[in-house]
């Protein structure tokens, strides 16, 4: 015991003697989570917080045309700016001034009117119903198109939610023309409702309650476990790096002539540095709930789950230092640890979840998220937020993080003794 106390005191000294590097592992998780989160933070509000600009011509002026519109402005989401030429919101919209840019074409609520009563006609004279008239040749009416023009960098997601949306709108403004023109050849009083055009299927969405108050997650219980985790896992950096300074300086040659075995060294780094991770934490938690408010984000909701997260915490900072001795350990030169430490913990985060979340990916990169310790972290963290899971339901994802400790770790020592055999 009292050699794993000098071991740790050892790293502890090594530790502080590094103001610079101190300041990194705190100071830069601190502003990458408030960055993050500010970003992200409008994703989780509601739509009328933040409306985007777009561009809409108007070729109809007609009852289409102004039922789009005022779905649009009504919808909260945009904040429609009306042009006259096509060519100039095109222009306009391919040059990134504006995310969307809508083209209603021309004659659309004319030809609407007129194409939905030839299909209702034509359905009353197939039962009887429609009056005998003078045969006359059928107009023909052509397809209408709703041009839309899209910034070029706009992401997937955003096209096709637009697309969605407006498709939606624009079915259900047909759908009610349909009804109209129905009752307009069948009632014989203008004023008797026939057909009911109130939607039959609605959604609703049933979140998880609390006694009688709605649990709804916010940006800052997704972005605090998420980065909180990404600067846990970025220990290995400092770590390895100090791991492969020792062995170039020949600390670990002194060391081999002291009755210390290499598992009572990698014990006294793994004491101190478990301890920086949650200092970390704490850390990330704090700007959460205190910090947060000031900048007007959500505010981080611990209550009653404290000793869970630490635990989480503490499981994920024991994964992150077991990879770290392991890197540290192989590697011969500073110039191979830290270059592959930094690159290996973004790949990890990628894979984990941290960057898109896993039921967006392929399946075979779904598949590797479940290697990845990032992953099971990330899951343990979200099941204590989000779901309010008990500590029984994380012992999967813990178990899993002190595995990956013990194998890197024992991976480490077996790896250091064959190197230094005799």
């Amino acid at each position: 015991m009292h050699k794993l106390w000098a071991s740790t005191y050892k790293e502890f000294l090594l530790l502080t003697r590094d103001i610079g590097g101190i300041a990194i592992l705190f100071v830069m998780p601190i502003v990458l989570i408030i960055t993050i989160t500010i970003i992200q933070d409008s994703s989780f509000k509601t739509i009328s917080d933040t409306k985007i600009p777009i561009l809409l011509v108007n070729n109809d002026n007609g009852h289409v045309s102004e039922t789009i519109i005022s779905s649009l402005t009504e919808s909260n989401t945009f904040e429609v700016i009306q042009k006259d030429n096509e060519q100039e919101a095109r222009n306009l919209v391919f040059k990134g001034n504006y995310q969307l840019s809508i083209i209603i074409p021309e004659k659309l609520s004319s030809d609407l009117e007129k194409k939905v009563n030839q299909n209702v006609e034509g359905i009353l004279s197939k039962f009887g119903l429609e009056e005998e008239k003078e045969a006359r040749p059928e107009e023909t009416i052509l397809n209408k198109e709703v041009r839309l023009y899209f910034d070029p960098a706009t992401q997937l997601t955003f096209k096709s939610s637009v697309k969605n949306g407006i498709d939606k709108m624009i079915s259900k403004i047909e759908t009610q023309s349909i009804y109209k023109a129905f009752h307009e050849q069948v009632a014989e009083d203008d004023t008797e409702a026939i057909f009911e055009t109130d939607n039959f299927i609605s959604f609703k969405e049933i979140v998880p309650k609390q006694g009688d108050k709605e649990i709804i997650p916010n940006s800052a219980q997704h972005n605090v476990p998420a980065w909180t985790l990404f600067a846990i896992f970025f220990i290995i950096v400092p770590l390895s790096i100090n791991i492969v300074k020792e062995k170039n300086q020949g600390t670990f040659v002194r060391l081999r002539t002291n009755p210390v075995s290499y598992a009572v060294v990698l014990g006294g780094k793994t004491t101190v540095y478990l301890a920086v991770c949650l200092i970390q934490f704490t850390l990330m938690l704090a700007i959460g709930v205190f910090l947060f408010p000031k900048l007007g984000l959500p505010t981080l909701d611990v209550s009653g789950r404290i000793l869970n997260l630490f635990i989480v915490a503490f499981f994920a900072g024991l994964a992150a230092i077991g990879l770290g001795l392991l890197l540290g350990t192989i590697a011969k030169t500073q110039e191979q640890s830290a270059p592959f430490g930094a690159t290996f913990v973004v790949i990890l985060a990628a894979l984990g979840g941290v960057w898109v979340p896993v039921f967006v990916m392929p399946k075979f990169m779904q598949l590797l998220s479940n290697i990845s310790p990032m992953n099971w972290g990330l899951n343990a963290f979200y099941d204590v937020f989000l779901r309010n899971a008990s500590f029984k339901e994380i012992v999967p994802e813990i178990i899993l993080l002190l595995l990956f400790f013990i194998i890197t770790a024992l991976i480490s020592i077996v790896y250091n003794e064959k190197k230094n055999a005799v």
